[in-house]
């Protein structure tokens, strides 16, 4: 059985707890899209730990982690975060990497860098982690796949060719050092090391752990709303943040997906430019960013201060539907209980016009948010398990923002552990 943890809004929503959460019954966890541009925290009986290329299931030993062909592989990156594990006395993970992944070269990075520093105030807020780069080259097909690491006569061609056509761009329009081809085949062949006793055909591995009746959880970066086809074009990603993309990016047919959980945090925040219609802003914004998530609400990767606002029906029904939502998770509830009332955005007021269909871009940047406002609970819920034990004005804002959004709310977070959890019944079995 395959089942998807993805995110139904900006990112950060607490994918990296759920997935860790629920690697526990589970066999297999694959890191299907992205890179090491968005992180997942997580708690457990280690520490806290910031998670980037790693899947989240490294943690059990049970569990064999596997990055798949969809990911933009900074190898060198991969390899500190195992290092940074391994010093902390987390037994070695089991790590499997597709021979079809594609490889961050530095020049990504580089490029990345250099052409945010180009665009200046019209930046795209990018972590500078070489993604945009990196899914350019592989999209125009010139980038390097991990088995081609193994055939030295096509390393040596294409690094030549690579380097002619980069030379241009870094002369003629960043003004910036040349690349030297001896160099970039050096880096090459320490790539090859360090990957060499992980490389495997992950699609064939997963088709036989299926056959076998194995249990995988695919674990996707980022959420829909940075999805570059259906999120805030051009504020987004550049690979698809969407469940179904879990089929292409792991290598396995589309129905072996049977459940899709994704995560809603209780409020919104985001890392990075673009719409953000339920933004907060000043002394409120600062005190929610200060209390939220597990020490306060900044990247997991880049440590910058995530925008904040509160929850936002518009963009999560939306979120939700382009996942293919089976179940919701429901994160950091336990963060709202300062508040005596909580404001909700039910609707978005578009010249005049009021919608709760999430629009596109251009229209996103005129809509203001319509808030309802429901009564807060005021108090601790952190230590609770069960749904019935949580203070009735809780439920009353979990049920609003379910029957708001369409979508089953079946796990509630509500602390940053991983036993910190209430599991709730579908509505399909309650009635």
């Amino acid at each position: 059985m395959v089942k998807a943890i993805v995110g139904a809004n900006w990112g950060d929503e607490g994918k990296g707890k759920i997935t860790d959460m629920m690697a526990q019954e589970a066999d297999i966890v694959v890191r299907f899209q992205g890179g090491a541009n968005a992180g997942h925290t997580i708690v457990n009986n280690y520490g806290k730990f910031a998670l980037h290329t790693l899947p989240s299931g490294v943690f059990y030993s049970h569990i064999t982690s596997v990055i798949g062909n969809g990911v933009a592989l900074d190898i060198p990156k991969l390899f500190q975060e195992i290092r940074s594990i391994l010093d902390r006395n987390v037994p070695m993970p089991k790590i499997l990497v597709s021979d079809r992944a594609q490889i961050v070269m530095p020049y990504h990075i580089l490029f990345d860098q250099y052409e945010e520093e180009r665009l200046g105030g019209r930046s795209f807020g990018s972590t500078k982690s070489g993604i945009a780069p990196f899914y350019s080259d592989k999209y125009a097909k010139i980038g390097f796949q991990v088995s081609e690491l193994f055939d030295e006569e096509l390393l040596k061609e294409k690094v030549a060719r690579i380097c002619e056509l980069k030379n241009v761009m870094l002369e003629h329009l960043y003004h910036k050092p040349l690349l030297d081809p001896a160099e970039l085949l050096e880096n090459l062949h320490s790539y090859r090391d360090m990957v060499e006793p992980y490389v495997c055909d992950v699609s064939a591995f997963l088709d036989k752990a299926l056959k076998e009746g194995k249990t995988v959880l695919l674990e996707g970066q980022l959420g829909t709303l940075k999805d570059p086809d259906h999120g805030i074009y051009p504020m987004v990603t550049s690979s698809s943040t969407l469940a179904a993309y879990g089929a292409i990016g792991a290598g396995i047919p589309p129905y072996e997906i049977k459940q899709i959980v994704t995560v809603c945090k209780a409020y919104s925040s985001a890392v990075g430019a673009g719409a953000f219609v339920s933004e907060l802003f000043g002394e409120e914004a600062e005190e929610l960013r200060r209390r939220g998530g597990d020490g306060g609400e900044y990247g997991a990767t880049t440590g910058r201060p995530r925008r904040v606002g509160w929850f936002d029906c518009v963009a999560s029904k939306y979120g939700c539907r382009l996942q293919g939502t089976t179940d919701v998770a429901f994160t950091v509830l336990d963060v709202l209980g300062y508040l005596d009332e909580i404001p909700v955005c039910v609707g978005y007021d578009i010249d005049g016009e009021v919608t709760t269909e999430f629009p596109v871009t251009a229209k996103l940047e005129k809509a203001k948010p319509v808030f309802e406002k429901l009564p807060g609970w005021k108090c601790e819920i952190r230590g609770i398990r069960r749904y019935e034990e949580l203070p009735e004005n809780c439920r009353k804002y979990i049920e609003f923002i379910e029957e708001r959004i369409g979508y089953p709310i079946t796990m509630v977070s509500n602390g940053p552990g991983r036993q910190d959890i209430i599991y709730r019944e579908s509505p399909r079995k309650r009635d």
